[in-house]
């Protein structure tokens, strides 16, 4: 297990209360500098361990690349809409990169009726990758960014790895609601079954998408259908625990404005879908391990090796620690890697040093867990 050091960015924000913040409980640089006998805000704490934070300039973390700085400060002001930029300009861009970086080839199709794009390195499939087959489900929401999240998640994988990634343009909100996005992945899986055998295949997907991943093991365990090599569960988790009570995890309150540069934004589901998910969830019961599937032990406990990848700033951290928690307490083998100082979604960029360490982390965990 990799968990990096921790250690908030600069952004002035005033925390809701529901945060055991340590910082918090000190003078802050800028006063011990000055040697300013100004007395400090105080941290308020209920009976019940409710904690009040005062406002506070959170510096940029200092475990951050100089690549990594610049980026982070781009995405907070991207989501402010700051000097007229946007996530889908920035994307844009990155996706440009990672065509120069990582050559690929892309077949547009269909596999078991399911639209997909197939992604195969310029350089070739070596031998040792030929009968084996990775399944990337794209983020957006459960309502959007096919393809560019789907071309941003499957490129560099597809071209580090040397491996073919198919990548599932699966059903979504507003036109469609769940269970129809599990459906499209099993007919896919189901398809590439009758090539590739069960344990040369692995599934992974961010955000929405790796909500759908775990959404899919659960799926295809009611379903008699046999379990892939490994899973790949990035920015997301396996879903909100029933019961969980009010405010949700500690990310909530540190991870969701520092990584969004905005306060309220806290996600509708602590699982780290986001409010957008709404539409396609619509009218599930939350406790249906099938939608959440982390309400099931005995699902959970037949999941294959899992990969969980998050970040101090994601507004997933809380849920996906969990999520981690269970597996490991269950038997199953899971890593878990959590990049310190980044956001929800990180991995996008491949010019900044930690989105190709992440890129290595996945490369490598495939290739040791997928057969040949």
């Amino acid at each position: 297990m990799t968990i990096r050091d921790i250690n908030p960015r600069r952004a002035r924000l005033a925390f809701p209360a529901g945060v055991f913040c340590m910082i918090a409980l000190f003078v802050s640089p800028a006063a011990a500098q000055t040697g300013s006998n100004q007395e400090q805000p105080k941290v308020v704490i209920d009976n019940d361990g409710t904690v009040h934070v005062p406002a506070q300039a959170v510096p940029m973390s200092a475990y951050l690349s100089p690549e990594a700085k610049a980026y982070v400060t781009t995405h907070l002001k991207a989501m402010q809409g700051i000097d007229g930029l946007s996530q889908g300009s920035l994307m844009r861009g990155f996706l440009d990169r990672q065509h120069t970086l990582y050559p690929t080839d892309r077949e547009d199709t269909k596999i078991g009726g399911v639209h997909t794009f197939v992604y195969t390195p310029k350089a070739g499939i070596p031998d040792g990758n030929k009968n084996r087959v990775l399944i990337d489900l794209h983020g957006g929401g459960f309502s959007g960014c096919w393809p560019a999240c789907a071309e941003l998640e499957s490129i560099p994988v597809a071209a580090l790895e040397r491996i073919k990634v198919v990548s599932v343009d699966y059903r979504e909100a507003p036109d469609h609601k769940f269970p129809a996005a599990s459906e499209d992945v099993a007919s896919v899986y189901q398809e590439l079954l009758k090539t590739y055998p069960a344990q040369n295949i692995g599934i992974y997907g961010c955000s929405a998408g790796g909500s759908l991943t775990a959404m899919s093991v659960a799926w295809f365990q009611k379903h008699g259908l046999p379990r892939p090599a490994a899973v790949g569960i990035f920015c997301a988790s396996a879903g909100t625990p029933t019961g969980l009570g009010r405010g949700g995890g500690d990310g909530t309150y540190t991870a969701v404005p520092l990584g969004e540069s905005r306060l309220g934004t806290a996600p509708a589901a602590p699982s780290g879908r986001g409010g957008a998910t709404v539409g396609y969830l619509d009218g599930t019961n939350p406790a249906d391990p099938m939608v959440n599937p982390i309400n099931s032990p005995e699902i959970l406990a037949k999941f294959p090796p899992t990969l969980m990848i998050t970040a101090t700033r994601g507004m997933e951290l809380s849920s996906a620690l969990y999520t981690h928690e269970q597996l490991v307490r269950l038997g199953v083998e899971a890593d878990l890697h959590v990049w310190e100082g980044l956001f929800h979604g990180f991995f996008y960029d491949p010019d900044v040093p930690e989105c190709k360490d992440a890129y290595n982390v996945m490369v490598k965990f495939f290739d040791k867990h997928l057969g040949h």
